[in-house]
């Protein structure tokens, strides 16, 4: 609720869904999945637990609607800089401000979830990232246009390199990555892998 000119004001509709989702979504970073109840994400967002209830008839429910809510929030796009090394660059280290906590979530948060529901922390990241073209593909497509990349090394897997990389530096770690790490992985693993041969002078 707000206050308005000495009146309260309740919240409806899509405001109080995405207060909920908000609140949800804190609760769990917060506290993680064991902390992650009805009755504390409807005190955090200033409801009751009825009103989430009418929503979501279970807590992991309530949990894939608030990453879905917060992955739709995210800035995804694709800088576009002018080299391939610049905008992998400028996508990790906007991940790792983003989203570092979310995969140390899904590291060492969430076995209750997993076990609860036979989910996979696979299946967890695809809710925050949706099935959508990622800004990396966009980001590779410009380098073979550029004649930066080879499109003969971009395998489905080397394609992953950048960002498997970097998740494993936080899953071991469960703290965001160094902006060093985050060159190296660009500069001494990827781009060797992918680099277009140079014709000779």
């Amino acid at each position: 609720m707000a206050l308005n000119d000495g009146r309260t004001t309740r919240r409806r509709g899509a405001e109080l869904e995405a207060a909920i989702l908000d609140a949800a979504w804190h609760q769990l970073t917060d506290r993680g999945y064991e902390g992650f109840t009805f009755e504390a994400v409807a005190e955090r967002a200033g409801t009751s637990r009825p009103v989430l209830y009418r929503r979501w008839a279970t807590r992991a429910e309530l949990l894939q609607a608030a990453i879905r809510h917060h992955g739709a929030a995210e800035d995804t796009t694709a800088p576009d800089t002018g080299s391939v090394r610049s905008d992998l660059l400028t996508v990790l280290r906007r991940s790792n401000r983003q989203r570092s906590n979310f995969l140390v979530l899904l590291s060492a948060s969430l076995g209750d979830y997993y076990a609860e529901t036979g989910s996979t922390p696979s299946e967890v990241r695809e809710l925050l990232l949706g099935r959508s073209r990622t800004a990396v593909d966009d980001i590779l497509d410009r380098g073979v246009e550029r004649g930066e990349i080879d499109p003969a090394r971009l395998t489905p897997l080397v394609r992953a390199v950048p960002y498997s990389l970097y998740r494993h530096e936080v899953m071991m770690t469960l703290r965001a990555v160094p902006d060093e790490t985050l060159e190296a992985i660009v500069d001494e693993v990827f781009l060797p892998l992918v680099a277009a041969a140079q014709p000779y002078l």
